[in-house]
């Protein structure tokens, strides 16, 4: 996309998210790194955008525990060959102090420390989005409006009821779609002028002028504000009259080919679709929402892939064994995952797991190389990667007994069994260990 309509455009991904709310999963990785559906990590919804949409030359701004993210990005996101370049790559940034001994300070301050990257570019417009929301989206029409508009700035704007609105931050547009009062998290969200009951509220997917980004950032270095693009560029880029739209995500189009869909029938027609997964409960929900076929999501549209590391790993099987049938309904299943003659339903595997004979696993979302033992129940959990469940394991039946061994999330009662402590010498003390490198194994 670069020297064409649009000039150059250039991706930032902001990865650098901690996740506190969806711990112990991010305990040993960043949020973006989060692995979704089985085989995915919550980046590559973002990056896919990008790719999908054109956008070739993206930095990946990275921070809090990041070295699997690091290494799931230099493994399945690379130019190779031909292409590799100075307008095709995908190019991890991590915090390098340019502006002082501190890591990034926000969302706002993370750019401004890579400002450098933007002029070595030579960049026009900037694409600044966010590594740790699921969303399928057409950047190249956002980009469109952006210009048609002659706009300083353009924020994907997603429509929710009113209702919902209060725990974003929301957006107050003309009937234009400029936007003339942004408000974070306000107890009475503003409605859409031809959209009543509706509010907008920012998905976090900034489209920027270099020019104005420049002044905006090195404004904001000077001020005692908490650098962030939501809570203090946006706000005052409104104050001062600039330029500023909202895109109506919901009029987003993603590519799609009635009759493939019908030969397949594995897809419907694909829609915009965005879902934040900033807690256990809303992750878990996400994923539930993704086995049922009238799911807003579809990851089985080809003209619009989601991309990921590709492994070496078997198909994924299932087969009775030791006299117990198997059975198997509404299951997401990635590579290497084997059901040996168990039960699975509404439940999600992902590569390399094992379910052994006599289990029966419901609602649950099943990590990397996970052993499931004999005879287990298991219902409405999240078990992280490499964990091995003992034979006749009960979870999600008892909260008390729960408790006493795993995470219960209070607001939603969902059990997640956090990754193992992996001793690498029998002599390790708490303090060694924290300071381990997890990277293998997350």
């Amino acid at each position: 996309m670069n020297g064409g309509k649009y000039g150059r455009v250039l991706g930032v991904v902001l990865a650098g998210g901690k996740g506190e709310r969806l711990m112990p999963l991010t305990r040993y990785r960043a949020k973006p790194a989060v692995y979704f559906a089985a085989k995915y990590r919550i980046i590559d919804f973002a990056l896919s955008n990008l790719i999908n949409s054109g956008i070739f030359a993206i930095y990946v701004l990275v921070q809090f525990k990041s070295q699997s993210l690091n290494e799931h990005i230099e493994r399945g996101w690379q130019f190779g060959g031909a292409l590799r370049g100075r307008d095709f790559f995908v190019t991890l940034v991590p915090a390098q102090m340019w502006r002082g001994e501190h890591w990034f300070q926000g969302t706002a301050d993370a750019v401004f420390q890579n400002m450098h990257l933007v002029s070595l570019f030579r960049a026009d417009r900037v694409c600044i989005f966010a590594a740790d929301h699921i969303y399928k989206m057409d950047v190249e029409q956002m980009l469109r409006w952006h210009t048609e508009r002659g706009a300083d700035v353009t924020l994907a704007a997603n429509v929710v009821p009113v209702s919902e609105a209060g725990q974003f931050g929301c957006i107050k547009t003309d009937a234009a779609g400029r936007i003339v009062e942004f408000m974070e998290k306000p107890a009475v969200p503003p409605e859409i002028p031809d959209k009543p009951g509706f509010s907008y509220v920012s998905m976090g997917n900034y489209i920027f002028e270099r020019s104005v980004l420049e002044e905006a950032l090195i404004d904001d270095s000077q001020q005692p504000t908490s650098h962030d693009f939501g809570r203090d560029i946006i706000p005052n880029l409104v104050a001062r009259k600039a330029r500023v739209y909202a895109y109506d995500f919901s009029t987003n189009v993603l590519p799609h080919s009635a009759v493939e869909a019908e030969r397949m029938y594995q897809w419907r027609t694909d829609k915009p679709y965005w879902r934040d997964v900033g807690t256990l409960k809303a992750y878990w929900q996400a994923h539930m929402e993704l086995l049922s076929p009238e799911s807003e999501m579809t990851l089985y549209n080809p003209l619009w892939p989601i991309r990921t590391v590709s492994f070496a790993d078997p198909p994924s099987y299932s087969y009775p064994s030791d006299g117990h049938d198997c059975m198997v309904n509404r299951v997401l299943a990635a590579e290497g995952s084997r059901i040996l003659g168990a039960t699975v339903s509404s439940s999600v595997l992902s590569r390399n797991c094992v379910i052994q004979p006599g289990s029966v696993i419901e609602e649950s979302i099943v990590g990397q190389g996970v052993v499931i033992g004999r005879n287990c129940r298991i219902r409405r959990a999240i078990i992280d990667a490499h964990n091995y469940i003992a034979d006749g394991t009960v979870i999600g039946e008892d909260p008390g007994s729960d408790a006493g061994d795993y995470f219960v999330d209070p607001h939603s009662g969902l059990v997640t069994v956090g990754m193992p402590r992996i001793l690498y010498q029998r002599e390790c003390d708490e303090k060694a260990m924290d300071s381990f490198s997890w990277s293998t194994f997350s």
